[in-house]
């Protein structure tokens, strides 16, 4: 490799990420090397690769790979991550990061919680996608287990810059997510795959949330997810539309606001540490795109 990479490995509550930029050198990403670096025994490991660009319509582009090397259009933990890089870089505290899923406004606070406003949530059954018509997306017909005795069923769908399928269940340990995750994941419904995620109800303003994310599986954390929850939550009038979503890597707080439909996600982010990719990890002829 003719020129060492530098990395940052940063975390949002343990949902962790490898972040390479490519306005300071070429960074190849195709599926094999973006593997290779998120391999948690051969590689630097993480869930998600990210890979910031130049962009005119925000201060920075932020695209996003899963550990198996396939591109999402969003991750709200990653987000609050290269806020915090954003705001050092521009010597400001608001910064808008552009993602494939759109220009994420966020605010970088003085105790280090940032506030990213994720957007609006797309509730039609055509954006989330699902591959037939339903009415009601609060609550679609999927079931796992017996016919006559499902173990789970009847889960809210919605799209937060990827899509989401959340099971609403009593007890989140009486389920093996990391089992049927990857079954619900690919299941024939969501033609772009789906994250997967148990909800507990606690209060009528706090949840705890379990995540298998598509291409990248069990997560200490999922933005996305923490958003996506507590939406469905509101919708289904188990919650108000400010809850705090308890996840196993820590806590966000999500307000579903109601005055312009927009999710704000508030919650920390870390720096890890920094480095430069080991040469034999990045194959030369990898061409950056």
């Amino acid at each position: 490799m003719a020129d060492q990479i530098h990395f940052r490995k940063m975390n949002g509550l343990g949902n962790d990420f490898v972040v390479l930029d490519t306005r300071v050198h070429d960074v190849p990403r195709d599926p094999e090397t973006i593997a290779a670096i998120a391999n948690r025994q051969t590689g630097i490991g993480c869930d998600q690769v990210i890979v910031l660009e130049p962009t005119s319509r925000a201060d920075m582009f932020m695209r996003i790979y899963n550990a198996d090397g396939s591109e999402v259009g969003a991750c709200g933990n990653a987000t609050r991550c290269v806020a915090a890089l954003a705001a050092v870089e521009q010597e400001r505290l608001s910064v808008r990061i552009e993602t494939a899923a759109g220009i994420l406004p966020a605010e970088v606070g003085a105790d280090g919680m940032v506030a990213v406003d994720m957007g609006v949530p797309r509730l039609r059954w055509d954006q989330i996608p699902l591959d037939e018509e339903f009415h009601d997306t609060k609550r679609i017909e999927l079931q796992l287990g017996p016919i006559d005795d499902p173990v789970l069923h009847s889960p809210a769908v919605v799209n937060v810059g990827n899509p989401h399928c959340i099971f609403f269940v009593d007890d989140l340990d009486a389920h093996d997510l990391g089992r049927f995750g990857p079954l619900v994941e690919n299941f024939p419904i969501f033609p772009e795959r789906a994250n997967v995620s148990l909800a507990q109800v606690t209060s009528d303003d706090a949840l705890k949330l379990r995540t298998w994310e598509r291409g990248a599986g069990l997560t200490k954390a999922c933005g996305t997810a923490a958003c996506a929850a507590a939406v469905s939550a509101a919708r289904r009038k188990l919650t108000g539309r400010t809850v705090k979503v308890s996840l196993p890597g820590g806590d966000l707080v999500i307000d579903w606001r109601e005055d312009d439909d927009h999710i704000l996600m508030i919650g920390p982010y870390a720096l890890d540490f920094e480095g430069t990719l080991p040469e034999g990890l990045v194959k030369q002829e990898s061409a950056p795109l």
